[in-house]
C-alpha cells in the first residue's frame, strides 16, 4: 500500500530559463530596455487588486449587519393614526404610511399611553408595551 507523501512524479521538472545573465541573447538578453519588467525581482500587481483596492469599503466587520434592525412605532404615533379596535399590523402600518413599503420588521415601543382597544398581528414588542396591553384589555395575536 503506498501513502500519499509517498508519491512520486514520473516526469522530469524543467529548470526555469535564466534571463539576463549574458551568454548569447546580448546585454539585455530578451528583457527589453528598461523599466520595471526589465529589472531583478520584478513583481507587477494584478489588474484585479487594483480593482478591488478602487471599490469604496463601509467600516465594521463584514459591513452590513446580519439582521435588518425593525423600524420602531411608539404608542404616540398608533394613538392618533388608529381607530378603536383595529388591527395593528406590518400591513395596516404600510397602508397608513407609517412604515415604507420595503420594510420588513417592524417594532413597536411601549412609549405613551394606549388610549384605544387595538389588535395586535405579528409585530415585535417591547415588554412595557405586553404589559400595557395586558392591563388595558387589548387582543395580542401572534
Amino acid at each position: 500500500m503506498i501513502l500519499i507523501h509517498q508519491l512520486k512524479f514520473n516526469l522530469k521538472r524543467k529548470k526555469k530559463k535564466r534571463v539576463g545573465r549574458g551568454g548569447k541573447r546580448g546585454t539585455y538578453s530578451g528583457r527589453g530596455i528598461k523599466g520595471q519588467k526589465a529589472r531583478a525581482g520584478a513583481k507587477i500587481k494584478p489588474q484585479e487588486r487594483e480593482a478591488i483596492i478602487k471599490i469604496p469599503k463601509m467600516r465594521g466587520y463584514r459591513f452590513k449587519p446580519i439582521k435588518e434592525k425593525p423600524v420602531v412605532i411608539t404608542l404616540e404615533v398608533l394613538n392618533k393614526k388608529f381607530e378603536e379596535g383595529e388591527v395593528v399590523s406590518l400591513a395596516s402600518l404600510k397602508k397608513k404610511g407609517l412604515i415604507s413599503k420595503n420594510t420588513k420588521a417592524v417594532k413597536i415601543l411601549g412609549r405613551g399611553e394606549l388610549k384605544k382597544k387595538l389588535i395586535f398581528k405579528n409585530c415585535q414588542m417591547s415588554k412595557k408595551l405586553k404589559e400595557k396591553i395586558k392591563i388595558q384589555g387589548s387582543e395580542l395575536k401572534l
